[in-house]
Protein backbone atom coordinates (compact mmCIF):
# COMPACT_ATOMS: atom_id res chain seq x y z
CA UNK A 1 0.00 0.00 0.00
CA UNK A 2 1.51 3.38 -1.25
CA UNK A 3 1.46 6.45 1.14
CA UNK A 4 -0.67 7.83 -2.35
CA UNK A 5 -3.65 6.00 -1.76
CA UNK A 6 -4.29 5.76 2.21
CA UNK A 7 -7.12 6.17 2.96
CA UNK A 8 -8.40 7.74 7.08
CA UNK A 9 -12.02 8.43 8.33
CA UNK A 10 -11.70 10.74 11.50
CA UNK A 11 -13.88 10.70 14.28
CA UNK A 12 -13.59 14.53 15.85
CA UNK A 13 -16.60 16.00 18.35
CA UNK A 14 -14.22 18.38 20.02
CA UNK A 15 -15.13 22.27 20.25
CA UNK A 16 -12.67 24.78 19.66
CA UNK A 17 -9.07 25.19 20.98
CA UNK A 18 -5.65 23.90 20.66
CA UNK A 19 -6.72 20.84 19.91
CA UNK A 20 -8.97 20.72 17.49
CA UNK A 21 -6.42 23.58 15.53
CA UNK A 22 -3.86 20.40 15.68
CA UNK A 23 -6.53 18.22 14.10
CA UNK A 24 -7.02 20.21 10.97
CA UNK A 25 -3.31 20.96 11.15
CA UNK A 26 -2.48 17.30 10.87
CA UNK A 27 -5.12 16.44 8.25
CA UNK A 28 -4.39 19.48 6.17
CA UNK A 29 -0.75 17.50 5.98
CA UNK A 30 -1.63 14.12 5.66
CA UNK A 31 -4.01 15.75 2.41
CA UNK A 32 -0.76 17.05 1.22
CA UNK A 33 0.98 13.61 1.45
CA UNK A 34 -1.41 12.46 -0.51
CA UNK A 35 -3.71 10.67 2.15
CA UNK A 36 -7.47 10.58 1.22
CA UNK A 37 -9.56 11.74 4.42
CA UNK A 38 -13.17 11.71 5.32
CA UNK A 39 -14.68 13.42 8.73
CA UNK A 40 -17.37 12.84 11.04
CA UNK A 41 -17.56 15.95 13.56
CA UNK A 42 -19.39 18.13 15.46
CA UNK A 43 -21.92 21.06 13.28
CA UNK A 44 -21.19 24.25 13.93
CA UNK A 45 -17.83 24.29 14.48
CA UNK A 46 -15.46 26.97 13.56
CA UNK A 47 -12.87 25.16 11.43
CA UNK A 48 -15.27 22.90 9.59
CA UNK A 49 -14.58 24.43 6.39
CA UNK A 50 -10.95 23.66 6.99
CA UNK A 51 -11.72 19.62 6.62
CA UNK A 52 -14.34 20.10 4.01
CA UNK A 53 -12.27 20.92 1.78
CA UNK A 54 -10.12 17.74 1.83
CA UNK A 55 -12.78 15.35 2.02
CA UNK A 56 -16.83 14.21 2.77
CA UNK A 57 -17.73 15.00 5.78
CA UNK A 58 -20.73 14.20 8.03
CA UNK A 59 -21.65 16.23 10.52
CA UNK A 60 -23.33 14.78 13.98
CA UNK A 61 -23.39 15.92 17.77
CA UNK A 62 -23.32 12.05 18.86
CA UNK A 63 -25.04 12.26 21.61
CA UNK A 64 -26.16 9.18 23.81
CA UNK A 65 -29.33 11.27 24.48
CA UNK A 66 -29.90 12.03 20.39
CA UNK A 67 -32.14 10.35 17.66
CA UNK A 68 -29.58 10.64 15.07
CA UNK A 69 -26.83 8.59 16.97
CA UNK A 70 -28.09 5.11 15.68
CA UNK A 71 -28.01 6.95 12.21
CA UNK A 72 -24.55 7.55 12.74
CA UNK A 73 -23.54 4.16 13.88
CA UNK A 74 -25.01 2.80 10.32
CA UNK A 75 -23.44 6.03 8.70
CA UNK A 76 -19.88 5.08 10.09
CA UNK A 77 -20.83 1.31 9.25
CA UNK A 78 -21.72 1.92 5.77
CA UNK A 79 -18.47 3.97 5.16
CA UNK A 80 -15.92 1.64 6.09
CA UNK A 81 -18.06 -1.05 4.13
CA UNK A 82 -18.17 1.08 1.18
CA UNK A 83 -15.00 2.79 0.73
CA UNK A 84 -12.75 0.53 2.89
CA UNK A 85 -10.27 2.77 4.54
CA UNK A 86 -6.75 1.54 6.18
CA UNK A 87 -7.54 3.19 9.13
CA UNK A 88 -10.28 4.95 11.54
CA UNK A 89 -8.69 7.12 14.05
CA UNK A 90 -10.80 8.44 16.83
CA UNK A 91 -9.86 11.88 18.37
CA UNK A 92 -10.53 11.77 22.56
CA UNK A 93 -12.48 9.13 24.20
CA UNK A 94 -15.79 10.21 23.64
CA UNK A 95 -14.80 10.09 19.46
CA UNK A 96 -13.87 6.47 20.47
CA UNK A 97 -17.11 4.84 21.28
CA UNK A 98 -18.24 5.38 17.39
CA UNK A 99 -15.60 2.66 16.80
CA UNK A 100 -16.93 -0.93 15.56
CA UNK A 101 -14.87 -4.01 15.21
CA UNK A 102 -14.44 -3.52 11.73
CA UNK A 103 -12.34 -5.78 10.50
CA UNK A 104 -9.05 -5.22 8.56
CA UNK A 105 -8.89 -1.78 9.18
CA UNK A 106 -6.72 -0.33 12.27
CA UNK A 107 -8.67 1.66 14.43
CA UNK A 108 -6.94 4.06 16.87
CA UNK A 109 -8.30 6.54 19.56
CA UNK A 110 -5.52 9.29 19.43
CA UNK A 111 -5.60 11.51 22.97
CA UNK A 112 -4.22 14.90 23.96
CA UNK A 113 -5.20 14.55 27.73
CA UNK A 114 -4.65 11.71 30.28
CA UNK A 115 -7.74 9.68 30.12
CA UNK A 116 -9.36 8.47 33.17
CA UNK A 117 -10.60 4.83 31.94
CA UNK A 118 -10.63 2.60 29.49
CA UNK A 119 -14.16 2.22 29.01
CA UNK A 120 -14.77 3.39 25.14
CA UNK A 121 -11.65 2.04 23.77
CA UNK A 122 -12.79 -1.91 23.25
CA UNK A 123 -12.71 -1.22 19.95
CA UNK A 124 -9.72 0.08 19.29
CA UNK A 125 -6.12 -1.98 18.31
CA UNK A 126 -4.02 0.98 19.65
CA UNK A 127 -3.95 4.27 21.42
CA UNK A 128 -2.11 7.59 20.88
CA UNK A 129 -0.58 10.23 22.98
CA UNK A 130 1.31 13.35 22.39
CA UNK A 131 3.04 12.70 25.38
CA UNK A 132 4.85 9.55 26.47
CA UNK A 133 3.10 10.36 30.06
CA UNK A 134 -0.57 9.44 28.24
CA UNK A 135 0.76 5.93 26.81
CA UNK A 136 1.81 5.19 30.10
CA UNK A 137 -1.22 6.37 31.54
CA UNK A 138 -3.00 3.95 29.52
CA UNK A 139 -1.23 1.32 30.30
CA UNK A 140 -1.28 1.85 34.43
CA UNK A 141 -4.93 1.52 33.22
CA UNK A 142 -4.49 -2.06 32.41
CA UNK A 143 -4.20 -1.50 28.86
CA UNK A 144 -2.58 -3.99 26.73
CA UNK A 145 -2.46 -3.51 23.35
CA UNK A 146 -0.13 -0.88 22.00
CA UNK A 147 0.66 2.31 22.89
CA UNK A 148 2.68 4.55 21.05
CA UNK A 149 3.75 8.56 21.99
CA UNK A 150 3.91 10.66 18.70
CA UNK A 151 3.55 14.09 19.45
CA UNK A 152 2.31 17.59 17.67
CA UNK A 153 3.69 19.39 15.25
CA UNK A 154 3.85 23.12 14.18
CA UNK A 155 3.91 24.19 10.78
CA UNK A 156 6.69 26.07 9.32
CA UNK A 157 5.48 29.54 8.78
CA UNK A 158 6.07 33.29 8.05
CA UNK A 159 3.71 35.07 11.16
CA UNK A 160 2.54 38.39 10.22
CA UNK A 161 2.74 40.68 13.45
CA UNK A 162 -0.57 42.10 14.55
CA UNK A 163 0.12 45.91 14.77
CA UNK A 164 0.26 46.67 19.12
CA UNK A 165 -2.47 49.51 18.16
CA UNK A 166 -4.95 47.40 16.70
CA UNK A 167 -5.63 46.31 20.74
CA UNK A 168 -4.76 49.74 22.21
CA UNK A 169 -1.29 48.96 23.14
CA UNK A 170 1.23 50.93 23.12
CA UNK A 171 4.46 50.72 21.17
CA UNK A 172 7.88 49.99 23.68
CA UNK A 173 5.97 48.25 26.39
CA UNK A 174 7.27 44.96 27.53
CA UNK A 175 4.39 42.62 25.91
CA UNK A 176 3.56 39.32 26.95
CA UNK A 177 0.95 37.32 25.30
CA UNK A 178 -0.79 34.06 26.59
CA UNK A 179 -3.77 32.21 25.75
CA UNK A 180 -5.68 29.02 25.63
CA UNK A 181 -9.24 28.16 26.93
CA UNK A 182 -10.11 30.02 29.83
CA UNK A 183 -10.48 27.42 32.22
CA UNK A 184 -8.92 26.55 35.76
CA UNK A 185 -6.42 24.36 34.46
CA UNK A 186 -4.66 26.91 31.82
CA UNK A 187 -3.89 28.78 34.72
CA UNK A 188 -4.48 32.42 33.08
CA UNK A 189 -5.02 33.79 36.47
CA UNK A 190 -1.32 33.19 36.90
CA UNK A 191 -0.44 35.57 34.04
CA UNK A 192 -2.56 37.92 35.34
CA UNK A 193 -1.16 37.98 38.47
CA UNK A 194 2.69 37.77 37.28
CA UNK A 195 1.64 40.65 34.70
CA UNK A 196 0.83 42.65 38.23
CA UNK A 197 4.47 42.48 39.68
CA UNK A 198 5.87 43.63 36.84
CA UNK A 199 5.66 47.40 36.46
CA UNK A 200 4.68 49.01 33.01
CA UNK A 201 3.88 45.47 30.98
CA UNK A 202 0.98 44.58 29.52
CA UNK A 203 -0.54 41.43 28.85
CA UNK A 204 -2.38 40.08 25.43
CA UNK A 205 -4.85 37.20 26.62
CA UNK A 206 -5.68 35.34 23.27
CA UNK A 207 -8.63 32.92 23.61
CA UNK A 208 -11.75 33.07 25.48
CA UNK A 209 -13.75 30.24 27.62
CA UNK A 210 -16.32 30.52 31.11
CA UNK A 211 -13.43 31.74 33.70
CA UNK A 212 -13.48 35.62 31.19
CA UNK A 213 -15.35 37.12 34.03
CA UNK A 214 -13.20 35.88 36.77
CA UNK A 215 -10.16 37.30 34.89
CA UNK A 216 -11.26 40.69 33.93
CA UNK A 217 -12.33 41.38 37.65
CA UNK A 218 -8.85 39.54 38.82
CA UNK A 219 -7.36 42.58 36.41
CA UNK A 220 -9.44 45.14 38.21
CA UNK A 221 -9.07 43.81 41.53
CA UNK A 222 -4.92 44.41 41.09
CA UNK A 223 -5.34 47.41 39.34
CA UNK A 224 -3.91 46.28 36.01
CA UNK A 225 -7.14 46.02 33.66
CA UNK A 226 -5.68 48.94 31.42
CA UNK A 227 -2.79 47.24 31.18
CA UNK A 228 -4.31 43.69 29.93
CA UNK A 229 -5.92 42.69 26.78
CA UNK A 230 -8.49 40.14 26.08
CA UNK A 231 -8.08 39.47 22.58
CA UNK A 232 -10.44 36.61 21.83
CA UNK A 233 -10.44 33.76 19.49
CA UNK A 234 -8.34 33.98 16.30
CA UNK A 235 -7.73 31.62 13.79
CA UNK A 236 -4.22 32.31 13.57
CA UNK A 237 -2.96 33.08 16.94
CA UNK A 238 0.83 32.62 16.10
CA UNK A 239 0.34 36.09 14.00
CA UNK A 240 -0.76 38.10 17.86
CA UNK A 241 2.47 35.93 19.38
CA UNK A 242 4.62 37.51 17.07
CA UNK A 243 4.21 41.14 18.10
CA UNK A 244 4.72 40.03 22.08
CA UNK A 245 8.20 40.24 23.73
CA UNK A 246 7.62 36.92 25.25
CA UNK A 247 4.92 34.32 25.39
CA UNK A 248 4.39 33.02 28.36
CA UNK A 249 2.40 29.29 29.17
CA UNK A 250 1.49 29.38 32.68
CA UNK A 251 -0.82 26.10 32.92
CA UNK A 252 -1.77 23.69 36.24
CA UNK A 253 -2.13 21.03 33.56
CA UNK A 254 -0.61 20.67 30.04
CA UNK A 255 -0.83 17.75 27.87
CA UNK A 256 1.48 19.40 25.31
CA UNK A 257 1.18 22.88 24.67
CA UNK A 258 0.18 23.59 21.10
CA UNK A 259 0.53 27.75 21.78
CA UNK A 260 4.04 27.36 23.29
CA UNK A 261 4.94 25.44 20.04
CA UNK A 262 3.77 28.33 18.14
CA UNK A 263 5.66 30.77 19.81
CA UNK A 264 9.18 28.42 19.02
CA UNK A 265 8.04 28.60 15.74
CA UNK A 266 7.80 32.49 15.48
CA UNK A 267 11.20 33.21 16.85
CA UNK A 268 9.59 34.37 20.16
CA UNK A 269 10.96 33.71 23.58
CA UNK A 270 8.99 31.90 26.13
CA UNK A 271 8.61 31.29 29.88
CA UNK A 272 6.53 27.73 31.01
CA UNK A 273 5.10 26.22 34.00
CA UNK A 274 6.71 22.47 34.52
CA UNK A 275 3.71 21.23 33.40
CA UNK A 276 3.52 18.06 31.52
CA UNK A 277 4.29 18.31 28.18
CA UNK A 278 6.73 21.34 28.39
CA UNK A 279 8.27 19.34 30.94
CA UNK A 280 9.09 16.85 28.57
CA UNK A 281 10.11 18.62 25.30
CA UNK A 282 11.37 22.03 26.82
CA UNK A 283 15.31 22.18 28.49
CA UNK A 284 15.14 24.73 31.01
CA UNK A 285 17.39 27.78 30.67
CA UNK A 286 18.54 26.49 26.90
CA UNK A 287 14.90 26.47 25.42
CA UNK A 288 13.28 28.93 27.24
CA UNK A 289 12.87 29.68 31.08
CA UNK A 290 10.67 27.51 33.59
CA UNK A 291 8.62 28.35 36.48
CA UNK A 292 6.76 26.32 39.68
CA UNK A 293 3.05 25.53 38.85
CA UNK A 294 1.13 28.64 40.76
CA UNK A 295 4.27 30.35 41.69
CA UNK A 296 3.60 34.15 40.14
CA UNK A 297 6.33 35.40 41.52
CA UNK A 298 8.71 33.00 40.13
CA UNK A 299 6.67 33.60 36.87
CA UNK A 300 7.50 37.23 37.05
CA UNK A 301 11.22 36.90 37.72
CA UNK A 302 11.02 34.30 34.63
CA UNK A 303 9.66 37.15 32.29
CA UNK A 304 12.21 40.22 33.80
CA UNK A 305 14.87 37.69 33.25
CA UNK A 306 14.22 37.53 29.01
CA UNK A 307 13.02 41.30 29.21
CA UNK A 308 16.40 42.01 31.01
CA UNK A 309 19.23 40.00 29.11
CA UNK A 310 18.26 40.25 25.43
CA UNK A 311 21.23 37.88 24.43
CA UNK A 312 19.75 34.98 26.43
CA UNK A 313 16.05 35.91 25.09
CA UNK A 314 17.50 35.46 21.68
CA UNK A 315 19.44 32.32 22.66
CA UNK A 316 16.61 30.71 23.88
CA UNK A 317 14.29 31.23 20.79
CA UNK A 318 16.99 30.18 18.50
CA UNK A 319 17.24 27.02 20.73
CA UNK A 320 13.76 26.20 20.69
CA UNK A 321 13.48 26.62 16.89
CA UNK A 322 15.90 23.77 16.30
CA UNK A 323 14.31 21.92 19.43
CA UNK A 324 11.18 22.19 16.89
CA UNK A 325 12.65 20.96 13.86
CA UNK A 326 14.46 18.48 15.03
CA UNK A 327 12.23 16.88 17.98
CA UNK A 328 8.52 17.71 16.42
CA UNK A 329 8.50 18.29 12.34
CA UNK A 330 5.63 18.10 10.48
CA UNK A 331 7.36 15.29 8.44
CA UNK A 332 8.47 13.40 11.56
CA UNK A 333 4.90 13.37 12.86
CA UNK A 334 3.27 12.41 9.42
CA UNK A 335 5.53 9.85 8.70
CA UNK A 336 4.87 7.91 12.50
CA UNK A 337 0.99 8.22 11.63
CA UNK A 338 0.91 6.78 8.31
CA UNK A 339 3.18 3.77 9.12
CA UNK A 340 0.10 3.53 11.91
CA UNK A 341 -2.56 3.94 9.43
CA UNK A 342 -0.45 0.62 7.24
CA UNK A 343 -0.57 -1.53 10.46
CA UNK A 344 3.16 -1.08 11.81
CA UNK A 345 4.67 0.55 14.66
CA UNK A 346 6.52 3.65 13.94
CA UNK A 347 10.23 3.59 15.51
CA UNK A 348 11.72 6.94 15.67
CA UNK A 349 10.98 10.34 14.65
CA UNK A 350 8.64 12.11 16.95
CA UNK A 351 7.27 8.93 17.96
CA UNK A 352 8.22 6.22 20.90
Amino acid sequence: MTEQNLRVIHFHFGKEGGAERFFVKLAQALDRRGVEQRFIIRPGRSWAHHVAELGPVIYNNFSLLSPLTPLLHWQADRWVADWKPQAVMAWMPRAARLMHRWPGVVKLARMGDFPENLKHFGACDLLVGNVPGIAQRCRDLGWTKPALTIANFTPDVTPRPVARAAHDTPEGVFLVAAGGRFQPRKALDMAVRAIARIPGAWLWLIGDGGQRADLEALARGLGVSDRVRFIGWVDDPVNHIATADVFLMPSRHEPLGNLLLEAWAAGVPSVSTRSEGPSWYMRDGIDGLMADIDNDQQIAEALVRLRDNPDLARACAAHARERLADFLSEESVCRAYMQVFRGALPGAGGAA
